[in-house]
């Protein structure tokens, strides 16, 4: 009898600490609801770090006119990100293509433009989109115009980030505050694995009764991007045409004056499968370095 009293006794004080317990997490939820923006006058752009907006302090960006071969892209989203400043609707972005072809550099590229017309970016990385719904509700009713933007964006099969990027695209009764716009980069055109399975309307393997309808699925989160922008690998005279450009940042010859630099910039790509604006600039620094110290290099 007395280890049942104990144990009775126990039980009570366990319910009226999950009680507490309970109480004091509802009351901590709504401040969690609200990250902070610190030093929001000084800085313009923010990282989304183990729950907190942490600043930048030197943003990396590069001046739009550098960016080459993207002319259309460029056009776009400088006239949406100009109407969106202008306190005037605009549409989210999915800037989806080739590796290296300078989507992310250009999301950087119109901070650095437009930073002084208010222009504020907040990076978030895949697996933190979770917590999108929460950012976006602090940023609700200030001054500045926010781009939250995510790099290298895809999903696996029920990642929960998948649904909060989607409920705050469109779909969710909150809505999003109208000075907040996502600016999202991917290899993938509709951000999620697609296979072959999924063209066949009557595979059943996997138990799925309308396969069709899970593709379609897929291909809602990216048509909720109103403005979708696809970058494709350069041809050989743009990829020449970045490299002359990054060249002559250094001094050095381009490709069109000099035969050699033409040979080497094009034997770079092909070891690296690829023709775009970052294996460009990757050999124009390896070209600097066999430049200034040609006794060394190892492929003379």
């Amino acid at each position: 009898m007395a280890d049942e009293a104990f144990q009775n006794a126990l039980l009570e004080r366990l319910d009226r600490l999950i009680e507490r317990l309970d109480g004091a997490a509802l009351h901590q939820a709504p401040e969690q609801l609200k990250p902070s923006l610190p030093d929001s006058e000084s800085t313009t752009a923010w990282r989304w770090q183990s729950g907190q907006l942490r600043p930048v302090p030197q943003p990396s960006t590069a001046p739009l006119d550098q960016l080459l071969n993207i002319d259309r892209q460029k056009a776009l989203m400088v006239r949406n990100t100009e109407q969106f400043l202008d306190g005037k609707p605009a549409n989210n972005a999915l800037l989806w293509g080739s590796r290296g072809t300078g989507k992310s550099t250009l999301v950087r590229a119109l901070l650095g433009t437009y930073a002084e017309k208010g222009l504020r970016l907040i990076e978030v990385e895949g697996h933190d989109l979770v917590h999108l719904p929460d950012i976006v509700v602090g940023l609700q009713g200030r001054d500045e115009r926010f781009v939250v933007f995510t790099d290298d964006l895809s999903f696996e099969q029920d990642d929960p980030s998948y649904k909060a990027l989607k409920s705050v695209l469109d779909g969710s009764i909150a809505g999003t505050p109208e000075n907040v716009l996502i600016y999202a980069t991917s290899n993938r055109r509709h951000l999620m694995p697609e296979r072959m399975s999924e063209n066949r309307e009557a595979n059943m393997a996997d138990g799925e009764l309308h396969p069709g309808e899970t593709s379609e699925e897929k291909v809602s989160l990216s048509e909720r991007f109103g403005l979708w922008l696809a970058f494709h690998p350069f041809v050989q005279d743009e990829y020449l045409a970045v490299v002359d450009a990054e060249l002559q940042k250094y001094g050095l010859s381009t490709t069109e004056d000099d035969e050699e630099t033409r040979i080497r910039a094009l034997r770079w790509a092909r070891q690296r499968g690829n023709r775009s604006g970052r294996v460009a600039e990757q050999f124009a620094r390896d070209w600097l370095s066999i430049n200034n110290d040609n006794d060394k290099d190892p492929i003379k």
